[in-house]
């Protein structure tokens, strides 16, 4: 019988062997099937070693062991890889497009505010209290309150879409 006779008769009759090794060292269908591959393969490289002073069930097993632990340690070094789906690709560029749409009309609303409102507005997006856009600008803190809440209010009658005029 020929070297490679010996070796397919061997991975024949262990068949079930391999497939309960790969069964304990991964979960995956797809993974399993890999790993048996692997074992198959390292199987054959090492053939010529194996010296049949044990059964051949006993040495695969072995070559089988170590071959999943491998194969485990080179899984666990590898980066997790996720799929990205297009779609959600195109639904975070339609969220940004979106987003920045709304900065401009936001920054637009502003440029039409008088200069002293257009002022309180940009320190208000700056994240500045009341208090301290009172003493930037040199008026009372109420009266910043009072014209924030003008301002806020001019802006959302801004977005709100005005009912179409008719004609009676």
């Amino acid at each position: 019988m020929s070297k490679e006779e010996e070796f397919v008769q061997m991975i024949q009759e262990n068949q079930g062997l391999i497939y309960k090794i790969t069964l304990i060292y991964s979960n995956e269908k797809e993974e399993q099937d890999d790993l048996y591959q692997e074992i198959v393969f390292q199987t054959w490289k090492s053939f010529d070693q194996f010296k049949k002073a044990s059964k051949p069930s006993t040495w695969l097993y072995r070559v089988g062991m170590n071959t999943a632990i491998t194969h485990i340690n080179k899984v666990k070094r590898k980066p997790l890889m996720v799929s990205i789906d297009h779609s959600f690709i195109n639904y975070t560029e339609e969220i940004e497009v979106e987003k920045e749409e709304k900065i401009q009309w936001l920054y637009a609303q502003i440029r039409k505010l008088n200069l002293l409102d257009r002022g309180i507005m940009f320190l208000f997006l700056e994240g500045k209290s009341h208090e301290e856009i009172a003493q930037i600008t040199g008026i009372s803190t109420s009266n910043v309150g009072t014209r924030m809440s003008r301002i806020k209010q001019k802006l959302k009658s801004e977005a709100t879409p005005k009912p179409a005029k008719t004609w009676n």
